[in-house]
């Protein structure tokens, strides 16, 4: 189904009102989150010496930028909800742009890396070809994407997620020019039916060919 511009805005202002309102709440249920695995897993795929430029696609309130920047790289925040961008700021010291992921504006080969943790979900899918070309001309040559997104497809809880198993996300990655290079479950150590979500570690290639 194709949705129209009036629905898009509407799916974006109701999950930014979401994260609005709960942002101290969202920082208190996930400051102490162990994402760890996700972070090694973005960081041995990039070639090249630190410090490295990373993108945090989705930074939330700044758990993970800090967590970059203790580890001595140059990190770049980008959320859309103002009271999470501020936050972030405040918890990590590090630039944090405030775009609506449906109307980004992003420099061209800027990133080695971008950390797309718990976000690209929230992008509709007749969006996400659109939305991968452009994180695809932000990194740079070579340059790898991380994602980590919750199986299935569904609202939850007032915020939009459009879910993709491994197939379906690989397709989209791979016609906007990524190559896989890994993929997991999370949380680690669990029986598959009890990780909800899909982890997967991806390099630019050539030139993307959805605009």
């Amino acid at each position: 189904m194709t949705r129209l511009r009036e629905d898009l805005a509407l799916i974006t202002a109701k999950t930014l009102e979401h994260y609005n309102e709960r942002a101290a709440d969202f920082w208190e249920g996930t400051c102490h989150h162990d994402v760890k695995q996700n972070i090694e897993a973005l960081l041995r795929h990039i070639r090249g010496a630190p410090p490295l430029r990373i993108l945090d696609f989705g930074c939330g309130p700044g758990r993970d930028l800090a967590a970059f920047r203790s580890l001595g790289h140059d990190p770049i925040g980008l959320e859309g909800s103002p009271p999470l961008a501020a936050m972030a700021r405040e918890h990590s010291g590090c630039e944090v742009w405030e775009q609506d992921f449906l109307a980004l504006k992003l420099p061209a080969d800027r990133f080695d890396g971008i950390f797309a943790n718990a976000s690209l979900f929230h992008v509709p899918c007749q969006e996400l070809p659109r939305v991968l070309s452009e994180l695809h001309a932000a990194l740079k040559p070579d340059g790898v994407l991380f994602t980590s997104n919750p199986r299935g497809n569904s609202w939850n809880r007032g915020r939009y997620g459009a879910y993709h198993d491994l197939e379906s996300w690989r397709g989209f990655l791979e016609r906007a020019a990524f190559v896989k290079l890994e993929h997991y479950y999370r949380p680690p150590g669990l029986p598959l039916e009890r990780q909800p979500w899909l982890a997967s570690v991806w390099r630019r290639n050539g030139v993307s060919g959805e605009i």
